[in-house]
Order: C-alpha cells, then structure tokens, then sequence
C-alpha cells in the first residue's frame, strides 16, 4: 500500500464488512473518523509504554543484605 504526504488513509475493505462497521458506529453515534482516532491513539499510547516483566524473581534480588 502506496503512503502519500497528505493526511489522508485510504483502505480497501470487504464492503459487506463496511457495511457493518458503519452500522456499529452508528449505533455508538460515532463516526469512522472519531472511531479510528481513539483507535490510533489507544494503540499509540500502548506501544510507547515500557512494557512490564512478570517474571519469576529470584531470590537474590534484594536491594539489601543481611551480612552487613
């Protein structure tokens, strides 16, 4: 897909699914354009965070020692 410099995004989509997307947008009295904004910038503001480790924690990692 070709990227231009204008501010415009120009997609090619099944237009049954078109069809269902406008309707579920209307339905939340948003438009395509409001809807993919907040879709923008939720992604945005997802991928710009540092990502968080749950992994398993070793014993040694206190920040303090019982010999000193």
């Amino acid at each position: 897909m070709s990227r231009g410099n204008s501010g415009r995004i120009v997609l090619e989509i099944n237009p049954a699914l078109k069809d269902k997307l406008y309707l579920a947008l209307a339905n939340e009295k948003l438009t395509l354009k409001d809807w993919f904004l907040e879709q923008c910038n939720a992604y945005l503001d997802n991928v710009n965070q540092p990502k968080l480790s749950f992994g398993k924690v070793s014993k040694n990692t206190h920040s303090y020692r019982k010999d000193k």
